[in-house]
């Protein structure tokens, strides 16, 4: 049997360099890839969290705005309720 030329030895030395970069490069990105979606993940937590504060505030606003509610205002504050001078803005 004959020992590797020169050639040859440089074929193996590249592959082998070439495997080890493809595997480093797989890990480096998986980790880029891994650390976006974790950060993704957050980032849509906090929309359900303020959507949920929306719907909150949302559900508030329409208590405090019932009619029953202006109607219950007016009468602690010794005013007179009358239907024609409201005036209903829709957005």
């Amino acid at each position: 049997m004959k020992g590797l030329t020169k050639g040859e030895k440089l074929l193996y030395v590249c592959g082998i360099l070439c495997f080890a970069l493809v595997i480093f490069i797989k890990a480096f990105f998986g980790a880029g890839i891994g650390n976006f979606k974790m950060a993704n993940e957050q980032i849509k937590a906090e929309i359900n969290s303020e959507k949920k504060n929306v719907e909150s505030l949302t559900m508030q606003v329409n208590e405090l705005t019932s009619y029953d509610r202006v109607k219950e205002v007016v009468k602690e504050l010794g005013l007179a309720y009358n239907n024609d001078n409201i005036v209903v803005i829709n957005d």
